[in-house]
Parts: structure tokens; sequence; C-alpha cells
């Protein structure tokens, strides 16, 4: 391979991934801003679950719609435009006054935060070659998981310093700003776009497939729509953990312990590291074999769920040690699903797959934000949504264990 074409590849892959370095920015803040919203607006935990049920809906449905196309337009202007239509969605939502209002305004950013992950998974699908598809994707998903340590990281930052919980639908969005512009200038979809020819994934020709064959053939894949299911219950969990451990950590008297918000900082972090290492050790340890990674990452991610459960209050070393192990076996999983979408359904159809299992994640996501929220409400301690945790990560594992992948198709 010519090295000015390896260096375009890996130009394109580390663009994408620092405008996905700062995304979540946009709808990772909102856990750290519930706790003061539902204190300044008299809303109960309950409703907070159906502010984040109306985002993760709104994400779903986007990714339904944006996957697919992603297939037939540029990835470069939708990653684009859904950033700066949720930057502007989060300003908004700071000079919102009741719940009713921001409700609707977070379900709008979902959608269009959802123009982000399936046009940016296709663009890199494009760039890179089949084999090296789960190192791409494990770069690209540790993106995400960093994505949501700098969420953290700023919005701790801000909690610390005080200000109100409007700032943290303002402030770290700016960082969105500049990536995402920095994306639109220097990104291109394809590599015919700069001359290259016949080098990354040769997919069809977009124009030669309709939407609605493109949904048929993935409706179609009986493997792929029970990894669609398991990862369902892999995002339920994760965003159990995203959203949650915050309110969990924060609790009421945080201010009494200040330096203990800073244990949830370790638990993207876990994250972004599960990521890359799932994402190489599919490829090297398990010979591209990615259930088995994912089945013991969601195995191990139930036990250390009860772990946490029954853990002492207080001992921060304990604490940050299961946050960030937490982390690293609940989301580096992900680097495994996402590589299934050109592998079972084929290049052509990598925007539709992933858009598609990235809304059954985000579907499972949102039903399991309300349902967290009603427990907490029930029993009234936090730690309680680690015994719920726990059983989705075994449902996961269980729906995953009945499929036998494929080779990718030869289209």
């Amino acid at each position: 391979m010519k090295k000015s074409f390896r260096f375009q590849q890996w130009k394109m892959l580390l663009v994408t991934m620092f405008c996905y370095l700062f995304f979540y920015t946009g709808r990772h803040n909102f856990g750290w801003a519930s706790t003061a919203m539902a204190k300044d607006l008299h809303i109960p935990y309950t409703t907070i679950g159906w502010i984040s049920f109306a985002m993760l809906v709104g994400y779903a449905i986007g990714q339904l719609v944006n996957g697919n196309l992603a297939d037939r337009f540029s990835a470069r202007i939708m990653v684009s435009t859904g950033a700066y239509l949720s930057i502007l969605t989060n300003f908004a939502i700071s000079y919102a006054h009741t719940a009713q209002v921001i409700m609707i305004l977070w379900g709008l950013n979902g959608y269009f935060q959802s123009m982000a992950w399936a046009p940016g998974g296709k663009l890199i699908n494009n760039w890179w070659k089949g084999e090296e598809n789960g190192k791409a994707f494990g770069f690209y998903t540790m993106a995400a998981g960093l994505s949501s340590a700098a969420t953290y990281l700023i919005s701790i930052v801000l909690t610390q310093q005080g200000l109100s919980w409007q700032w943290l639908f303002r402030v770290p969005v700016l960082f969105l700003l500049i990536s995402a512009t920095v994306f639109l200038i220097v990104a291109r979809d394809h590599p015919k776009d700069i001359g290259y020819q016949n080098t990354g994934n040769d997919v069809m020709e977009a124009e030669k497939e309709t939407w609605q064959s493109r949904y048929r053939q993935v409706f179609k894949n009986k493997d792929f729509l029970l990894i669609s299911l398991s990862f369902g219950f892999e995002s339920m969990a994760r965003y159990g953990l995203i959203f949650w451990v915050p309110v969990h950590y924060l609790g009421n008297n945080w201010k009494n312990s200040p330096n203990s918000i800073w244990v949830t900082f370790l638990l993207p972090v876990g994250m972004a590291v599960g990521a890359l290492c799932f994402g190489t050790l599919s490829q090297r340890l398990f010979n591209n074999n990615r259930v088995k990674p994912i089945v013991s990452g969601m195995l191990v991610s139930a036990i250390i769920a009860i772990v946490v459960y029954f853990s002492p209050p207080g001992n921060m070393i304990l604490a940050s040690a299961l946050m960030f192990a937490a982390g690293f076996f609940v989301y580096g999983p992900q680097a495994c699903f996402w590589p299934l979408s050109p592998e079972l359904l084929g290049n052509k159809l990598t925007g539709t797959g992933i858009g598609f299992m990235n809304m059954c994640g985000y579907v499972f996501a949102a039903l399991g934000e309300p349902l967290l929220g009603f427990v907490i409400d029930h029993t009234h301690h936090t730690d309680s949504i680690f015994l719920v945790i726990c059983g989705i990560c075994i449902l996961s594992v269980i729906v995953i264990s009945f499929i036998k992948p494929t080779q990718k198709p030869d289209y």
C-alpha cells in the first residue's frame, strides 16, 4: 500500500475520531445537570428519566433514518450538520424553565446527535479494508469512550466551580463546535474523492439500491437481528451507568466530600480503554471472532455490577477501581459489535446496518432510563440500579449466544 494512501487512511480516521471526541458534550452532559435541574424545577427523578427517554428515542429514530441516508449521502455533511443543530438545541435548553419544554428539546437533540455515528462509521469503512475493520472501529469506539470522559471532565470542573446547571448545556458544546468545524474542512467521504482508485472498501454505487431494499436485506438476516437485540441490552446497561452513576455519587451531600465525584471520571476512562482493547483483541486473540469477546465482556460486567452493589460506601480506592472496570467491560464489547455490520451485511449496507443496530441500542437504553429512575424513587437508594444492570448484562449474553456469525457476503 502506498505510504500516501496510508497517511490519508489515518488522517480520515483521526479527524473522525476528533470530531466524535466532543460529540457527547451535547448529550452526556444531561446526567450532570439533572440533579440540580430536578431541585431547581421541582422535577421527580422518574420525570428526569422520561426526559432522558425522549432524547434516546429521538436518537433511536434518527439512527434508523440517518444510518440508511449515510449509504446514500455525504457522511461529512451529515455529521457536521448534526453537530451544529445539537449545539443550538443545548443552548435552547439552558434557557428553558419547564420539564415539558426541556423534554421536547432534548428529544430533538437526540435526533440531531444521531446524525454522526453511523455516517462516521460509513466513512471509516470506506477508507479501511475488511481485515483492519476491527482495529479501525476499535479506535472509533475509543473516541466515543473518550468523548464521555471529556464530557465528564468538563462537567466535573463546572460543577465544582458552583455554576448553575444551565452552564452545563452551554460550555461543553463549544468544544463540539470546534471539532465539527475541523471535521467539515478536513474529512472526505471516500478515497475516490481525492483521486484514489480501487482502494479501501469498493462498495456498490448507492444509487442501485433503494432505502426499502436496504432495510429488507437487514431484516432478512436473522443473526444480525439477534446481534442487534443483544446490543440493545448492552446499550441499556451502558446508559444506565453513564446517566445514573453521576446521580449516585452526587447524592445529597457530595459537597461534604467533593473529591468523591472524581470517581465517576474513571467510568468513561475505562470505557475508552476497553473499546481500544476489545477492538484489538477480537482481531488478534480471538481471530476476528466478535462474539466471544462480547460474551466475556458482558459476563464480567454483570459480576462487577453485583460487586458495586455490595461494596462498602466511602472506600474511594475500591470505588475507583470498580468504576474503571465497569466502564472497561460494559463498553469495550461495542468495538466488536460494529464490525459485524459489514461482516454480515456487506459493505454497501454498512451505514444501514450500523444505524439499525444503534437504533435498537437506543430504544432499549431509552426504556431503561425511566425504569431506573422509578427504581431509585421507590427504593430511595441509588445503588439499587446496579442490581438491575447486572440482569441486563446477562440478558445480552443470553441473546447473542444463539448466533453463529457467518462470513462477509460477496457484495
